[in-house]
């Protein structure tokens, strides 16, 4: 079960921080502090907090300490934690065509330790809220999406887990073998299900659904279109990939007789409750369709590294209008499944353009927080360190070693080694202390990762 929020009546004052708000006017304090009353933030300012506060449970000397949002993550797989390391130099279509047996394989038991292991990654590195592209419903797996939410809800981790599908088997065109699909009724049904069970749209929720097909290579139209369909009756979200790779937009030119960014316009699927992983291969006119819209981008630096995928036109989306997140995307594919790296890897990545400025450690900053808080839909409830808004709230150590030379301190968590972190909260909660899990025993998440990871890989 997810972690209760404390008593409105409770307070937690942290102080003597240097403080990124990343509210609209970029508001920045050298030493300042905020007063967190139960799960939402109370007051934000230069200084110390007042001394007379009543009710004040913790206060917490940040000196030496930069005090920025939770950092929120737009687009992952926490099953592939358990496929780590595996078809190291593929691209993206020769990677997943050696990959998809083994998920095929995969039931609750092994997802409930992959996304333990996943969960804790991205809270150890600051991150509080993450969604979850979950896909793969082996026949016999038992309730895969049950599992991973309650493995995320035992660590505390804000979560928006999205029903995934696969309809499109290899037999039709597709890219996954057809033991690994379902039927394009189940999974409509399956997605509405999962709504109707899970999903809370309330500005202080800790779990939300969006319904998420895969991909064009492994769905089909019908599915397409009766997914944004069942999303807006539902009123909810909906998430896919696109424009990953040069391969995809032949693929999707040889089906469709259209690129990505066409294709999706044709089955309902652009729009402000919408948005992508990846869009690595967009053009002048694919941008302009997502800044219309309010589509948005999961920009995922490592995982298009890894895969060989590109560089995404992120300057010129944000420049744009488009909403950019960050994201870590599947851990056999960013094997370290740190969301806090990805500020770094984005930044000099999207220098590569040519621009010493495209990105900024502040700008990366803002992906990382009010982005992705944006893509995910919850710009008015996280994001940013404004009083009302959710105390969500990372702080990291900038005063050691490796970071008390970097005269900035946001630049040292922007372009120097991720930061220890001293404190992280969700919901006013404390869920990582001193760098460690403060809800779960990591000893225990690692055995219970490193075993599933080999009884998966006995299953071939």
């Amino acid at each position: 079960m997810s972690i209760l929020p404390p008593p409105a009546d409770e307070r937690i004052v942290i102080e003597n921080a240097a403080i990124a708000t990343v509210d609209a006017e970029d508001r920045e304090y050298r030493s300042g502090h905020v007063v967190i009353a139960g799960n939402r933030i109370e007051s934000v300012g230069e200084g110390r907090a007042p001394q007379w506060l009543q009710g004040v449970t913790r206060r917490v000397n940040a000196e030496g300490h930069l005090l920025t949002p939770g950092l929120v993550n737009t687009h992952h797989h926490f099953y592939q934690w358990i496929t780590r390391g595996l078809a190291q130099d593929d691209i993206l279509f020769d990677w997943l065509v050696a990959l998809y047996p083994t998920w095929s394989r995969i039931d609750e038991r092994l997802v409930h330790a992959a996304a333990q292991g996943s969960a804790a990654a991205l809270l150890k590195s600051g991150c509080t809220t993450a969604m979850d592209h979950h896909y793969v419903f082996p026949q016999g797996g038992g309730d895969i999406l049950g599992a991973e939410i309650e493995a995320v809800a035992e660590l505390g981790l804000r979560f928006t887990a999205t029903r995934g599908s696969m309809d499109r088997g290899r037999s039709d065109g597709g890219l996954p073998p057809d033991h690994a699909v379902e039927t394009t009724e189940a999974i409509l049904l399956a997605s509405e299900a999962a709504v109707d069970r899970y999903h809370d749209a309330s500005s202080d929720s800790m779990l939300q659904i969006a319904i998420a097909p895969c991909s064009p290579f492994s769905v089909t139209t019908e599915l397409m279109r009766e997914s944004a369909l069942l999303a807006r009756r539902k009123g909810v979200r909906l998430h896919t990939h696109g424009s990953e790779t040069a391969e995809e937009e032949q693929f999707c030119k040889e089906l469709f007789g259209m690129g990505p960014t066409d294709y999706f316009e044709s089955v309902g699927w652009l729009g402000e409750d919408v948005w992508m992983a990846h869009c690595v291969h967009m053009d002048d006119s694919d941008i302009a369709k997502f800044a219309e819209t309010g589509t948005g981008v999961a920009h995922c630096p490592s995982s298009n590294a890894r895969l060989a995928a590109g560089i995404a036109r992120v300057p010129a989306m944000l420049a744009a209008g488009v909403p950019v997140g960050l994201g870590v995307d599947g851990t056999a594919s960013n094997e370290s499944g740190e969301l806090g790296t990805e500020l770094r890897n984005a930044l000099l990545i999207n220098r590569l353009h040519g621009s010493p400025s495209a990105l900024t450690a502040r700008s990366v900053l803002r992906l990382g927080t009010m982005g992705g808080a944006r893509v995910l839909g919850r710009q008015d409830d996280i994001g940013s360190i404004e009083v009302g808004k959710l105390a969500d709230l990372a702080l990291w150590k900038v005063d050691g070693v490796m970071h008390s030379s970097i005269a900035d301190p946001v630049a040292a968590l922007a372009l120097g080694a991720l930061p220890p972190l001293s404190l992280l909260l969700v919901n006013g909660r404390p869920v990582v202390e001193k760098g460690l899990l403060t809800t779960v025993n990591e000893d225990r998440i690692a055995k219970a990762a490193a075993d599933a990871a080999r009884e998966l890989a006995s299953r071939g």
